[in-house]
């Protein structure tokens, strides 16, 4: 099964991601709402990566959860205050969703095991630097500057 993760908008620039599976200050956009759940996304996508066959639909179900909440909040950021370049981010988004579906398809069905379920989530540790760098960064600078009145100011320790 392919993942529908691969979607990038054609004129986006290509990042170096830090595909890393741990939270990190590294990982700081400026605009708190958004990092803490940026935070939790790492967390939910880590028990993906390493749950048990047993544990892999929830594990699944928790992601979902969180996604749906996530992307949820950032598009009704980006409806909100009327976000000018929001297609992209939220057909990524979408295809995030439809890479969850498909998974938990495959796995109900009996077509693959706890192995689909940790590779989707490798995907996404793949997927989610550039995502957060390129579209994330933009909304988060926008949210900040809209909240605070600037653009965000972000302090990152070196551990």
């Amino acid at each position: 099964m392919k993942s529908d993760l691969s979607h990038r908008h054609e004129d986006a620039p290509r990042p170096n991601s830090d595909t890393s599976f741990m939270w990190s200050d590294a990982r700081l956009l400026g605009f708190g709402p958004m990092d803490k759940t940026h935070e939790e996304f790492y967390t939910v996508a880590f028990r993906l990566l390493t749950c048990t066959a047993d544990r892999a639909q929830a594990a699944l179900d928790d992601f979902e959860e969180h996604a749906r909440a996530h992307f949820g909040e950032e598009e009704e950021w980006m409806r909100s205050t009327d976000f000018p370049p929001s297609d992209c981010h939220v057909d990524e988004h979408a295809a995030v969703l439809k890479s969850v579906q498909d998974v938990r398809e495959a796995l109900t069905e009996g077509r693959a095991g706890v192995e689909l379920v940790h590779d989707f989530a490798m995907h996404l540790f793949q997927w989610f630097p550039g995502h957060a760098d390129y579209l994330d960064s933009a909304l988060a600078a926008w949210m900040a500057k809209r909240t605070y009145g600037g653009k965000p100011v972000v302090l990152r320790r070196k551990i």
